[in-house]
């Protein structure tokens, strides 16, 4: 699931010169003059558009939330298109679903438009609250216009309530894609994917498309993928995971899968031994052990003693370029790569990242 957070908030300006209005009455110390007939009519009228702007920018309908809905147009960000729900599968994990959406045959667009090169969302629509939130397909679509996501639910997330209580025929509207980050083939020699909970979704459309839907791969960057949940049965099902592990396991000069649990506490998983998993939190040391390639580089340890430079902020200690992708909880985002933004732009990076001297041209934050 792909959360609200990684796309940017619509900016309303309109409210900006009643923001600085304020805040200018509230440093003035000058004592105000006795208000005239005149002045008090010029401030009734301040004080009358002001009321209409505040209640225009909270009344004012959001444009996406006022879409139309379209039934016989092909899938687009611009508008709702009703699509089914063909299967909702239960998960180890009793608060993620597996849900399968299909959208109709005369909604499919052609899937070989760049807007569906990862990594892309759609949004999906609470009909009861008219809300919407972004999620991410797991493979992407189809030719049969399916999309398969993985969706929690969380205490005081309503749309995700609301897509665990549909069943297999219900009807409900998306919109999109939805690009979130622009994948460039052999832009970069490493991508290192750093993930929480269902923060994995994005970098399972991305692996897919690149690594496991082709052989061979079309592409020599390498992908390392750093995932923690909170214990074991919280990790992604096997039906994400199992084909993570297997072709990490044959190909790991293409693709390196390292998974972390805050307590190994619980059942075992499925497709994990609990032997493969590490205790802990992803951290500096993780994070440095997956910039370096293991097949003849130096390893990172004894990088921390060598006395030569320090690498460009884009290349790993081997000289190659590199960028990291982060998802997940606000907090764990903060402490990799330090916290978004205003309106959830991307922000400065800090956290691990930060100190390791690397900059926004090398982290993106989903």
């Amino acid at each position: 699931m792909l959360r609200a957070a990684s796309h940017p908030t619509r900016y309303r300006p309109v409210l900006a010169p009643i923001h600085r209005y304020g805040f200018s009455r509230q440093l003035s110390t000058e004592k105000s003059p006795a208000l005239t007939s005149k002045s008090r009519s010029t401030a009734l009228l301040v004080g009358l558009g002001s009321g209409a702007l505040v209640a225009s920018y909270f009344l004012w309908p959001d444009p996406s939330r006022a879409a139309p809905t379209k039934r016989n147009a092909l899938l687009s960000p611009s508008h709702f298109t009703p699509v089914t729900v063909t299967s909702t599968e239960p998960c180890p994990d009793p608060n993620t679903r597996l849900m399968t959406l299909t959208v109709p045959r005369n909604s499919i667009p052609s899937l070989n438009e760049a807007a569906f090169e990862p990594i892309w969302s759609v949004y999906i629509k609470d009909d009861d609250i008219q809300v919407e939130r972004p999620f991410t397909p797991l493979k992407g679509i189809d030719s049969e216009g399916r999309m398969k996501f993985w969706v929690k639910k969380y205490e005081k997330g309503e749309v995700g309530r609301w897509l665990h209580s549909k069943k297999a025929g219900d009807t409900i509207e998306i919109r999109g894609p939805l690009k979130t980050w622009a994948w460039r083939p052999d832009e970069w020699d490493e991508v290192v994917m750093i993930s929480g909970g269902t923060g994995i979704t994005p970098f399972c459309q991305l692996i897919y498309k690149e690594l496991l839907s082709q052989s061979p791969p079309n592409t020599r960057t390498r992908f390392t993928l750093l995932h923690s949940s909170r214990r074991p049965t919280e990790l992604p099902p096997s039906e994400m995971l199992a084909p993570l592990v297997a072709y990490s396991q044959a190909h790991p000069d293409r693709l390196r899968l390292s998974l972390f649990v805050d307590t190994p506490d619980g059942p075992a998983h499925p497709a994990v031994p609990s032997s493969s998993l590490t205790v802990g939190r992803i951290g500096r040391e993780a994070i440095e052990r997956a910039t370096y390639s293991g097949d003849g580089h130096r390893s990172w340890w004894r990088s921390l003693f060598s006395t030569s430079p320090k690498p460009k902020p884009q290349e790993a200690g081997d000289g190659r370029k590199v960028i990291f992708l982060v998802c997940g909880p606000d907090p764990m985002v903060a402490a990799i790569a330090g916290p978004f933004g205003r309106n959830f732009s991307q922000g400065d990076v800090g956290g691990v990242l930060g100190n390791l001297g690397y900059d926004k041209d090398s982290v993106w934050k989903l």
